[in-house]
């Protein structure tokens, strides 16, 4: 038997107190299967001034009253009534699956990329081909083209979206379009990453709060919406260990990004002694109180970051004569660079960087020093060469004016033996 689909009806009412409000109605079967009318509120006139606003609000409670009748494969179902059903369900305040910060990332990502291009489409009609052809094509505003790291976040989505409709019936099980979409994940650009000197730099250009905020970072490889969500009672003093508990975005407090995240940090004694001496000066050091609680906000809240960002850390780091763009995630980048080049174990960082695995610790937040470099390659170089036989292997192919030249290399300062170099013929010593 085919169940119809229903469309519902949309009507505006008026109240006897506050303003007028969207309703929506439609029609259900009880368990006896008699019909009965069903009303939902959808919201004011106030939330919604027009009709047109009104309907798209009413998209994902549409799709959930038809969730039964979506299942037969004869219907279509448009892609932005699966948006408005995934937001409804998935990225409400309810919901526990993600983090605020990355509730509020899919749902830009839903409206400025995947929606103004797939919403009037049926999902039965995606095809893998037509999706890798359009993100290969995606251009911010100025024209550039857009990251590859972006592209792969929003094909990432659009999976998610596949899987979401799969896992409420409207799609076979493997029907998924974007399982083989390809798309590169190359960065534009390397990450910039501070070394140890340049980061006491730019602790030397700063104040409390503002240098135990930089201090914690870089020390403990935080993320920024954890940096400012610490509260005094996450920090144990006695056995010197930070919880981390929760997160902030846009000043709006949820979940930690991953339940890796919510791992427990050890504090080096000097970082605790920091923490201290800030919590004696702050005006809000209860057990309840954010350790870097805002004054313009009377401690309600923490300071914002992105304008601390931009008013303290940055000039600071032009002080200090720091040429690279500085960003929170800076301070974690260098972190995981600093343990692996200091010859930790791997698995030691990636617990520390609290990542659900050593690759993504490798491969995304790491990165080999040119000295670290250098030295492996010299390293190498001394087993294949070794000092002793230097001398006679290379001798052995040059003339007898480059070996006068090199007789005295040993004997030669640096500005020397770089002058040497620029005036022998390096044709003659490498032909």
């Amino acid at each position: 038997m085919t169940i119809r689909h229903q469309r519902g009806h949309l009507r505006c009412t008026k109240r006897k107190n506050g303003p007028s409000a969207w309703e929506f109605l439609w029609r259900e079967s009880d368990v006896s299967g008699k019909r009965l009318r069903r009303t939902a509120v959808i919201g004011t006139i106030e939330q919604y001034p027009t009709e047109e606003l009104a309907l798209a609000a009413v998209n994902g409670l549409r799709v959930s009253i038809n969730e039964i009748c979506n299942r037969q494969r004869s219907l279509a179902i448009l892609f932005g009534d699966l948006i408005d059903h995934y937001k409804q369900t998935e990225l409400c305040d309810r919901s526990e699956w993600y983090s605020e910060a990355t509730k509020v990332i899919y749902a830009e990502f839903l409206k400025t990329w995947i929606r103004p291009h797939w919403a009037r489409m049926n999902i039965r009609d995606v095809r893998t081909i037509v999706v890798e052809n359009w993100l290969r094509q995606l251009r911010r505003k100025d024209g550039s083209p857009l990251a590859n790291t972006t592209k792969t976040k929003i094909r990432s989505l659009m999976s998610v979206l596949f899987n979401h409709a799969i896992r409420y019936e409207w799609l076979e099980q493997g029907k998924n379009p974007i399982t083989l979409v390809r798309q590169g994940t190359a960065r534009q650009k390397t990450p910039e990453v501070l070394d140890p000197k340049e980061l006491q730099d730019l602790l030397f250009q700063l104040d409390s709060p503002y240098r135990v905020m930089v201090l914690l970072a870089a020390t403990t490889g935080l993320r920024r919406s954890e940096l400012f969500a610490l509260k005094w009672d996450d920090i144990d003093f006695s056995s010197k260990t930070l919880n981390v508990r929760r997160a902030i975005y846009n000043q709006i407090v949820g979940n930690c990004k991953t339940e890796g995240s919510s791992r427990p940090l050890p504090l080096d004694q000097s970082i605790a002694k920091a923490l201290w001496l800030w919590k004696e000066q702050s005006d809000y050091s209860k057990p309840d109180d954010w350790v870097f609680a805002s004054p313009r906000r009377f401690g309600k809240m923490p300071y914002w970051p992105a304008i601390l960002l931009r008013r303290i850390v940055r000039p600071a780091a032009i002080r200090a004569g720091i040429t690279k763009w500085i960003g929170w995630h800076t301070f974690r980048h260098s972190y995981a660079t600093s343990l692996i080049a200091n010859g930790e174990n791997i698995k030691v960082v990636q617990e520390l960087m609290r990542h659900g695995s050593a690759r993504i610790t490798v491969d995304i937040y790491s990165q080999a020093r040119n000295p670290e470099k250098r030295a492996a390659q010299q390293r190498l170089v001394q087993m294949i060469l070794p000092e002793e036989k230097i001398r006679p292997v290379v001798a052995s192919s040059m003339s007898r004016s480059t070996q006068h030249y090199l007789d005295g290399v040993a004997e030669l300062s640096a500005t020397e033996l770089q002058m040497m170099w620029s005036a022998l013929d390096q044709e003659e010593l490498f032909m």
